[in-house]
């Protein structure tokens, strides 16, 4: 069934009893092409693709929770393609087309909202820094203006300009930047895979990786054994236990990352924004609330929960930046489990075991990245060689010496 302004009509004529389900619930096939681990965004981009654009239909998406329950349900909505590196400025900003076309490519409102990403800067030496990001940015065909503090002003006059400590003296604008439903991302992913032939099988958690003469061929699960030409890893913050069990150890540490909303609001925001002084990024829903976030928790932890201490710090930086915001209440939180890699860098690349493909490390750029890690990944399985945006994410990296440290600050993960 094709979405349009026609079927609904149509199907609000005859009572709403006309719709199909957005995807099937299949029980597992004893065999697949490629075998996918992991149902969030990156996973079902990567199966959408691969059906799409490669031809390979024969695919199973698996996922140990509901659809949507990891990080592309839990974070903070946020695109942007603002990098100043080589390795990542042209991979984010093929993501960023890709999302540009993203709602007619696969027939789903995903609420793409090109609102602008507005990062401030609070002192000569940063504003010298996005300086060179913006003119790193244009060289590359990627949109990017410098604002002085008069043009911040005007555009969000609310700030705390005056603020002693952390005086607001302008901002990088990337103009093409903004949020999307991440929710509606899943879902419109899901639906597109399982409109091309694709198996997305959830409740089904992945227990063992068998390999016979040194190559994987399949995987255990508590669905039982489905066997499998290639298995592709997606599995973000636990991708260093699903890899572990093929004997591979990775490169990366799993952090909780929360983020909050506030209580409904009357516009107020309409671009996103970053505190330069700190880590803090604020836009506002569709819904009136105000979307925060902030740094990861600093602690090693595979749970979707944080702890207070963030709490506070994101609120110490959020009043910084915006003072009115001491009159608003949170509403709730939630936490994502980052896969943090040395460089702060993602991972797309074929592994020493054979048949076995890596996609991780996103730490906190994973969302915005959606589909062109799909896109790229979906490359790489099919015809096993890396799509040419995604070359410099390869695993050995680490071991040649090039590193892709976009903020600086060294092997550290949780710098990053």
């Amino acid at each position: 069934m094709r979405y349009s302004a026609l079927s609904i009509f149509l199907n609000g004529l005859r009572g709403n009893k006309g719709w199909a389900p957005a995807w099937r619930d299949p029980a597992p096939k004893p065999h697949y092409d490629v075998v996918i681990v992991g149902g969030g965004g990156h996973g079902l981009a990567t199966a959408y693709y691969l059906a799409k654009e490669f031809g390979v239909t024969n695919v199973a998406v698996l996922e140990k929770g509901y659809l949507g329950s990891g990080n592309i349900g839990r974070n903070t909505t946020i695109i942007r393609s603002n990098y100043l590196l080589p390795g990542n400025n042209p991979f984010y900003e093929l993501s960023m087309k890709l999302w540009e076309g993203l709602e007619q490519d696969f027939n789903f409102n995903a609420m793409v909202s090109q609102r602008g990403v507005l990062n401030l800067f609070h002192s000569d030496a940063q504003r010298d820094a996005y300086t060179r990001r913006g003119n790193a940015m244009r060289l590359h065909g990627v949109d990017a203006e410098l604002l002085d503090r008069e043009a911040v002003r005007r555009k969000l006059p609310f700030l705390g300009f005056d603020n002693a400590r952390f005086p607001i003296m302008g901002g990088l604008f990337q103009p093409r930047g903004g949020t999307v439903r991440h929710d509606a991302v899943a879902w419109g992913y899901a639906r597109g895979a399982d409109s091309r032939g694709v198996d997305i099988i959830t409740q089904c958690e992945v227990t063992g990786i068998r390999r016979e003469n040194g190559e994987v061929t399949g995987v255990e699960t508590s669905k039982g054994f489905i066997g499998c030409g290639k298995l592709a890893l997606a599995a973000a913050g636990n991708s260093t236990v699903v890899a572990d069990m093929a004997g591979l150890r990775l490169p990366i540490e799993s952090h909780v990352l929360q983020a909050f909303v506030s209580e409904g609001l009357k516009p107020f925001i309409d671009t996103v924004v970053t505190f330069g002084a700190g880590h803090f990024y604020a836009s506002q829903s569709d819904k009136g609330g105000l979307v925060f976030g902030g740094d990861i928790d600093g602690y090693n932890s595979y749970a979707q929960r944080g702890n207070l201490a963030c709490v506070e710090h994101v609120a110490e930086a959020g009043l910084a930046l915006i003072p009115s915001l001491s009159r608003v209440r949170y509403l709730r939180s939630w936490g994502g489990v980052m896969d943090m890699s040395m460089d702060g860098s993602p991972i797309i690349d074929r592994t020493h075991i054979d048949n076995l493909y890596l996609n991780t490390g996103w730490c906190y750029g994973g969302f915005k990245a959606t589909p062109a890690s799909g896109f790229c990944y979906a490359h790489l399985i099919a015809r096993d060689t890396p799509h040419q945006t995604a070359r410099a994410f390869r695993l050995d990296r680490f071991a040649r010496g090039y590193p892709i440290d976009e903020k600086g600050v060294g092997a550290q993960p949780n710098l990053h």
